[in-house]
């Protein structure tokens, strides 16, 4: 009489808890670095109100083809008004860069206290925002 095979053997258990661990080996610290760009992301929210107001003021002429130099004359709060869970503060230079600090905030990782710079600059009556800072590269908002 033929005896049927039943189950797995442990050759083919082992290599399917192999295949798993590979596949988290690689997973978890994308899944990290997912989460870490997606807290730092809420710098580029907060900066928001900011780079608007002198998006707008900018395109309807109201600096003369200037950045606005001050915070009061784009009708902002204080930097630190601007503040989050993982944000300390939002501040605006007059040369018109934004700087937003973040947090000392565990979950932010390499991330923690550091700044994410906006640069604007003329691009013929429309403002490009360039994006710096002391970020890591891979956490930082796209420009």
């Amino acid at each position: 009489m033929k005896k049927l095979q039943q189950g797995f053997t442990l050759i083919e258990l082992m290599i399917v808890v192999a295949i798993i661990g590979i596949l988290a080996a690689i997973a978890v610290p994308a899944y990290q670095d997912y989460t870490i760009r997606s807290r730092v992301s809420e710098a580029a929210s907060l900066s928001g109100a900011t780079r608007t107001a002198m998006d707008v003021s900018f395109s309807e002429g109201y600096h003369l083809g200037s950045i606005p130099t001050t915070p009061a004359s784009l009708n902002l709060s204080a930097a630190s008004s601007y503040r989050s869970k993982y944000v300390t503060s939002v501040a605006y230079a007059a040369t018109g860069v934004v700087t937003v600090i973040l947090t000392a905030e565990k979950s932010l990782g390499t991330a923690q206290n550091k700044s994410v710079v906006y640069t604007p600059t003329n691009m013929g009556g429309n403002l490009r925002w360039a994006v710096t800072g002391s970020v890591p590269t891979k956490y930082r908002p796209k420009n």
